[in-house]
């Protein structure tokens, strides 16, 4: 086996391992955000179909990302560990109230008690929102009301994006960094662990996501190694403003 194809096969079995482990319900005490307050979600909702969630249509093709994020991360990422998502929490929810639920409101409602239905919601939830604010080519900053809102709030663009990549960076383990809106309609940039999200109010995170970022080993280890850092720097070449925009513009 050449050195080539030996990294290739280390890279997936790491994909494979991680996987697992999300199921493994490891919990961490997350920080409270008092000071956000409540928000009402109304992002375009993500609702069942006869009691099961599917999915969702990726926009693009798997090596329009390039040379940011490969081919065969963007397929192994959508089609292996979102579709493991999707079925498992199709079982956690299978013949419970939360068949009914839009995937928004089962987020809405996670704790600490049922770990199956938390994690594989987050992992639901939060994957469906990367694919939508990824974008080929990207662009280099955002427009309008939401890049005023980042210079009033964090200074400037570049003082938001040190700060972000600071919070993505240090994130121990996996995890996902993000931008928020709190009700008081400032902006936050916070990490959260594993797939937990700022919808999941009871656990502490409070906000309306603006972008997120999946800072999980399997989102990059393909072609960064244990290069997180290089994997964030090239994340700011292919965000989608124009859907990060939309987002601060809803309540």
């Amino acid at each position: 086996m050449n050195k080539r194809s030996f990294l290739k096969s280390l890279g997936i079995a790491s994909a494979a391992f991680l996987t697992s482990r999300v199921f493994a319900g490891r919990r961490e005490t997350p920080q409270v955000f008092d000071h956000i307050g409540d928000v009402s979600y109304d992002l375009d909702p993500i609702l069942p179909v006869d009691g099961k969630f599917s999915l969702p249509k990726l926009e693009y093709a798997y090596n329009a990302l390039e040379p940011h994020i490969d081919a065969q991360t963007m397929e192994i990422h959508y089609t292996k560990h979102h579709q493991s998502y999707v079925d498992k929490l199709n079982k956690a929810i299978s013949g419970k109230a939360a068949a009914a639920y839009s995937l928004e409101k089962i987020c809405s409602l996670a704790n600490n008690t049922d770990m199956e239905t938390r994690n594989n919601a987050g992992g639901h939830y939060n994957h469906t929102f990367f694919w939508q604010i990824l974008q080929p080519g990207g662009s280099n900053k955002p427009t309008g009301a939401l890049a005023t809102a980042i210079d009033n709030n964090f200074g400037s663009f570049d003082k938001f994006k040190a700060k972000f990549t600071e919070e993505a960076t240090k994130r121990f383990g996996s995890g996902w960094a993000w931008l928020v809106k709190g009700a008081n309609g400032k902006l936050y940039v916070y990490s959260t662990p594993n797939q937990d999200n700022p919808l999941m109010a009871k656990l502490g995170y409070k906000g309306t996501p603006i972008i997120g970022l999946d800072v999980w080993e399997h989102a990059y280890y393909l072609k960064y190694m244990n290069k997180r850092p290089d994997y964030i720097n090239n994340f700011w070449n292919i965000i989608n403003w124009d859907v990060a925009s939309r987002n601060y513009g809803k309540k």
